[in-house]
């Protein structure tokens, strides 16, 4: 399922599937309130945007947690990766302070071949400058690792 790129939709879908991968990786329970605090939302919406990402199989949920299927993770970890290779380009490349804000405008608009490129560009980094792992696109896997 292809989600329509920059679309006001598409951006609260994949901050949801961000934000369960957030919350994973930092090694906690991903559940309605730890997501509805992340997000600065009201629990009753949490549920029903997970009851939408549920139906469109992006996330499983149930009374134990909620969890990436692997559409959604394949989704979450694009905006993961298009966030951090801009912390990196910010960072790095550029020598400016990375503007959290920016990042979270720019990287729902990003597509494969801009993402790609970037990546290229900035020798393909495994971190991203607060030290997390960059999930690693195609044009990575054709390169040694750093």
């Amino acid at each position: 399922e292809v989600l329509f790129v920059g679309t006001a939709e598409a951006e609260h879908t994949e901050m949801y599937l961000k934000a369960v991968w957030h919350i994973r990786e930092k090694g906690g329970d991903v559940k309605i309130s730890t997501i509805a605090k992340r997000l600065n939302v009201r629990q009753p919406s949490v549920v029903q945007m997970l009851k939408k990402l549920s139906k469109r199989e992006l996330v499983n949920y149930n009374k134990a947690g909620v969890t990436l299927t692997e559409n959604g993770e394949k989704i979450a970890a694009s905006m993961i990766r298009n966030s951090r290779l801009l912390e990196v380009l910010m960072a790095s490349a550029l020598k400016i302070d990375i503007d959290e804000e920016m990042v979270c405008g720019i990287e729902h608009h990003m597509n494969k071949q801009f993402t790609d490129a970037l990546c290229t560009m900035l020798n393909h980094p495994r971190k991203c400058p607060h030290t997390h792992d960059i999930p690693m696109g195609e044009c990575c896997e054709n390169k040694d690792s750093n």
